[in-house]
């Protein structure tokens, strides 16, 4: 059985939902039959290289004042560390994360993919180091078992594994994902948000019992934003990365 994750480094509810994700996995009793892959979902395409803090970025994005940006994120800060995550409100960035995504391919190819993501995720929620440095960059994937000579030639060259960040964007698009995280399990079953892991553990095993011939959505999430129902959405008029 197969699940395919879309989301983005930048997005906590992503951070969140996985934790929450492998918390059912590992409870379930065929988690060994599981196979897991990490799709590419930018949250905004629209940014170049180019930073902001996390309260001034999520304040324009989603039309908050300051401090409600600010109270969003310590409320995000709280349930984070009710999953056991490490959630810093202060000394968070926000840019472009076409970069990360093509690395998660690159990851991907050389099975590290996993290892990759873990630490980028931990590298912009709970390291207090910008995750958009190129040094930073270089030195998680080293982490992760990645050469630094190809890692260095891959974020030199903007091409490379472009095609595979675009075709997993295009493939949420025809899905109708609008929001991230966004799970596809057994290529029948859409669950969208961090839900509960209640939840997702009623899925794998419905998805291990049952056989539907098309993508099922089970849980839904209709809010604009990063909210407390446990989903990132879009800017309506984003574009690709």
């Amino acid at each position: 059985m197969r699940v395919d994750i879309w989301s983005d480094i930048s997005c906590p509810w992503c951070f969140i939902g996985k934790a929450r994700f492998e918390k059912a996995l590992a409870a379930f009793p065929h988690r060994d039959d599981v196979e897991v892959a990490h799709r590419s979902f930018e949250l905004d395409p629209r940014l170049r290289h180019t930073r902001s803090t996390t309260d001034t970025a999520h304040a324009a994005k989603y039309g908050m004042t300051p401090a409600q940006a600010r109270a969003a994120e310590e409320n995000l800060a709280r349930v984070a560390e009710d999953e056991g995550l490490t959630y810093l409100v202060d000394h968070r960035d926000h840019g472009n994360t076409f970069d990360l995504h093509r690395l998660l391919h690159l990851a991907a190819a050389r099975g590290r993919q996993h290892a990759l993501l873990n630490l980028f995720y931990e590298g912009n929620f709970a390291s207090g180091r910008s995750i958009y440095d190129v040094g930073h960059q270089v030195e998680l994937a080293v982490r992760a078992g990645l050469d630094e000579a190809e890692v260095r030639t891959v974020l030199a060259d903007r091409q490379a594994y472009a095609d595979e960040v675009r075709d997993d964007e295009a493939e949420a698009a025809r899905l109708g994902v609008t929001g991230v995280p966004f799970f596809v399990v057994d290529g029948k079953y859409g669950v969208s948000g961090a839900q509960p892991v209640e939840v997702f553990a009623q899925v794998l095993e419905r998805a291990r019992r049952d056989h539907a011939p098309r993508p099922t959505l089970v849980a839904t999430a209709d809010q604009a934003g990063c909210d407390a129902d446990g989903s990132c959405a879009v800017p309506s008029d984003t574009g690709s990365g």
